[in-house]
């Protein structure tokens, strides 16, 4: 039987279908009459109806799952930033022309929809986009997967500018409903906290805890050009009880949903604020609900069709995206020993096989740890299992390499340095069968530095995944432009398969093309230019060269060194205004952590700096400054098709990868950067004469900090730096409170300028003159630029994900039959390359 059977919509049906199935979602499913309904209103109706689509294929695809008896990728991650989800389901389907014509049919104009829709506050920066774009790929690759994460209610904050200071504000994004999530009542489960443990005999018993349950929410994820889809599965927060009564009729209206609210602040807002110890706590908390929820519903899964927990490694890969999921290890080991009755080792031997992990970070700092006393605390039993664990793995090394003891203080989970924490890193990589970086030179570095003991321990455990990012969403999606021109030449078939994007570097010498991509260029700077001018009142030249960095604000990726360079640049303007200056627009955006109070600061200063030269008539349109707030997916969409020149200058050694640097490259922009992350290969596989590198290099970042590093004298040798630190810190950019950033001029100068700002500065500003000069020749410029999208095949999360599955996850694709018309469509793209070869 199919819905047609039961005189239902089709999903599976066209203009036809779609019209009918978006009228009755309005009617009779939001109860809406067509002849007021909002223009939400049919953004809410048309989604349902494209999502009743993505549910047929979702059935499909979990019974060949089940029949195939496939196995499952489970990717837990604390963020997924999957940004809105209507154009881009529009784009997998394929079906963006049918619903434009069923909603024209019905009066309503589609262009006007999408902006509407807000993004899921999910996420707040590269590891949440990662995550959304494997998903994209793990469906696309028609691999078993199922992300797990948790449902936040306001997201990490709503960025506002307020007098140049950033302003967090709850992001309401569930306001108006989310009809891509499908709510399962029926999937709970119960996560402790608190209590104690019990031994009896070999048993352990973990009581008197306090409960929260957590509901899951999935949204489907669809695969292009393929029938598959996967899961995304968040968790959501509910009381184990939800309102006392009793509290109530007594008068004691606050006490009776004191619990629900206390319960429920786990899944409120990603990273609350650890400064506080409730923050902390608070944080552990959230790690482990996700944690617990999602490994029940792991172990709920396997059980349905098998009963031998050794097989689990067979059919199960949980994949740790950073740190936030480790709890899952002891979690794993509770539910297999304390639920299911198996003996510690073989415990331990399966769990070992299950997880893999990906190392985000080379910076100690970032490598979450947490106090022994809180983590005993809140979870005493994971705590226990903990230093089963690492006693264990003591005695491996002891047994292996005798009574090392500073081997073992290194590698020990617990840091007994001070207060006593537990280092979550570590039992990552203790508990993993294999760990990966996520580019070539943070791979290595990984295995020189932070992980350097476990590398000679574990060898064959470590490997390097490069990052990749979605084709779909960074160029066929954000840039409908230039899409369409590399379809003329190449055919449509990169979308999934982007190695063949290459074919554009014969393009490169081609006049015609380049005046095209020119063309392309400008209208998305139109665009750019439009909303800034539309949002924020602020008049650019879209003919300018528009040089963007946006990223979570940061001192290691050294927005402030930008900011340093806007400044010189500016002085050298008013110094020699008729010098035949590049007219530029610099472009920031990003989030500082609301604890951040350098980032922070960082934020004000470069509104305090666009602030003066915005309104310097000397100036004019030779330098304009712009700060975008509230960055998000939706809004890169616009930024990054419009970037001349892409901003990725971290210090050298401390940017695992990036992928903010292959979605520039990808929409044709320029890279000016140092050989940091995955700047590195992307140097390699564009061509070095077609990348601005500058700055020191990993080795000699370490040379410089070995032999004593000292700004100060720098400074003094450099008399434009000079100046422009001076302005800093006696006011010129702050006339209201001259002393405002002196503690960004302390930084630099007085206690070490650790990121090594300054001693990039003299390259870096050497650098945009060599900028400068190349975007005086258009022609130049140009062929360039589409040799850069040219090279970026390789950075593909296809790519990446098919290494993870064949070299990690040991997964094979599930066997679904492609729609016809996608065959198609495919079968047209081909005729269309071998018709332009």
């Amino acid at each position: 039987m199919n819905l047609t059977d039961l005189n239902q919509d089709d999903p599976s049906g066209g203009v036809a279908d779609l019209k009918r199935s978006i009228a009755n979602k309005l009617m009779y499913t939001m109860g809406k009459d067509a002849s007021t309904a909002q223009p939400r209103d049919w953004l809410h109706a048309s989604a349902l109806a494209v999502r009743d689509r993505l549910v047929e294929r979702r059935m499909k695809t979990e019974r060949a799952q089940s029949q195939q008896d496939a196995k499952r990728v489970y990717y837990m991650s604390i963020e997924f930033l999957i940004g809105r989800t209507f154009t881009n389901a529009l784009l997998a389907l394929d079906i963006h022309e049918d619903v434009r014509q069923a909603l024209a049919e019905l009066g309503v104009d589609l262009e006007a929809l999408p902006d509407l829709e807000p993004d899921a506050a999910l996420g707040n920066g590269g590891l949440g986009r990662l995550a959304a774009c494997f998903l994209d790929s793990m469906a696309t690759l028609a691999l078993s997967g199922v992300g797990y994460g948790i449902r936040y209610d306001y997201g990490m904050f709503k960025q506002q500018i307020v007098d140049g200071r950033q302003v967090e504000l709850p992001d309401y994004w569930l306001a108006g409903g989310n009809p891509w999530e499908i709510a399962r009542p029926d999937v709970q489960y119960r996560v402790r906290f608190g209590g104690r443990i019990e031994q009896h005999g070999d048993k352990v018993e973990w009581v008197d805890t306090h409960d929260v349950m957590a509901l899951a929410y999935d949204t489907i994820v669809p695969g292009y050009a393929t029938e598959a889809t996967n899961l995304l599965r968040l968790w959501s927060a509910k009381a184990d009880q939800e309102f006392n009564l009793s509290a109530f009729n007594g008068g004691n209206y606050v006490g009776a949903v004191e619990e629900k609210n206390a319960s429920e602040n786990v899944s409120r807002v990603l990273y609350p604020d650890d400064s506080t110890l409730a923050g902390r706590e608070l944080r552990v908390r959230q790690e482990y609900f996700f944690c617990a929820a999602s490994l029940q519903d792991i172990i709920g899964r396997f059980l349905e069709k098998h009963d031998d927990f050794d097989q689990l490694p067979q059919h199960v890969a949980i994949h740790l995206n950073d740190t936030h999921p480790v709890l899952a290890v002891p979690e794993l080991m509770r539910l297999l020993i304390d639920d299911h009755g198996i003996a510690f080792p073989r415990a331990w031997a399966i769990t070992q096989k299950v997880f893999s992990y990906t190392n985000h970070t080379l910076m100690q700092e970032a490598l979450e740890t947490w106090p022994v006393d809180m983590l005993g605390h809140i979870l005493p039993r994971h705590l226990q299992i903990i230093f089963d664990i690492n006693k264990i793995f003591i005695d491996s090394i002891t047994a292996e390499f005798g009574a090392d003891v500073e081997l073992m203080r290194r590698v020990s989970l617990i840091d007994e340095n001070g207060e006593r924490r537990v280092r979550m890193g570590y039992l990552a990589v203790v508990a993993s069968h294999k760990v990966n970086g996520v580019s070539a030179l943070h791979s290595d570095l990984m295995k020189q530095s932070i992980f350097a003991d476990f590398a000679r321990l574990f060898p064959d455990r470590f490997n390097n995944k490069t990052n990749g990012i979605t084709p779909r969403r960074w160029l066929s999606q954000a840039n409908p432009s230039l899409s369409a021109l590399i379809d003329e030449r190449i055919g449509r078939t990169w979308r999934r398969h982007l190695d063949q994007i290459s074919d554009l570097r014969e393009a490169a010498d081609d006049p015609v093309f380049a005046l095209h991509f020119r063309a392309a260029k400008l209208v998305n700077k139109q665009r750019l230019a439009g909303w800034i001018a539309d949002n924020l009142g602020i008049v650019i030249d879209p003919t300018s060269l528009f040089d963007v960095q946006v990223k979570r604000i940061h001192e290691y990726k050294r927005q402030l060194l930008n900011v340093l360079h806007v400044i010189t640049r500016y002085n050298r303007i008013l110094a020699n205004p008729d010098a035949g200056w590049v007219p530029r627009t610099v472009i920031f955006a990003g989030k500082a952590a609301s604890a951040y109070h350098m980032a922070k600061q960082i934020i004000k200063l470069i509104n305090d700096v666009a602030t003066t030269i915005n309104n310097d008539p000397r100036v004019g349109d030779k330098l304009k400054v712009v700060f975008i707030p509230n960055y998000s997916v939706s809004l890169a969409e616009i930024i990054m098709p419009a970037a001349d020149l892409s901003e990725q200058i971290s210090t050298a050694g401390t940017e695992a990868s990036g992928t903010g640097n292959m979605k520039f490259a990808l929409n044709g922009a320029l890279t000016i950067g140092t050989l940091d992350g995955a700047n590195v290969e992307m140097r390699e596989h564009i061509g070095p004469d077609n990348i601005f590198i500058f700055g020191n290099t990993t080795p000699e970042v370490d040379a410089l900090r070995a032999q004593g590093y000292q700004p100060g004298r720098i400074v003094e040798q450099n008399a434009e730096l000079k100046q422009v630190l001076e302005q800093i810190r006696d006011g010129a950019f702050s006339p209201d409170d001259k002393g405002r950033f002196s503690g960004i001029y302390d930084a630099l100068v007085t206690w070490g300028d650790h990121y090594l700002l300054l001693a990039d500065y003299a390259s870096y500003v050497a650098t945009q003159d060599e900028v400068d000069e190349l975007y005086r020749q258009p022609d130049a410029w140009t062929r360039k630029a589409i040799l850069n999208v040219a090279g970026m095949g390789t950075f593909s999360s296809d790519r990446a994900i098919g290494e993870y599955a064949d070299e990690i996850w040991q997964a094979q694709p599930v066997s679904l039959a492609e729609p016809e018309e996608r065959r198609g469509t495919d079968r047209r793209a081909q005729a269309q390359r071998s018709t332009v070869a």
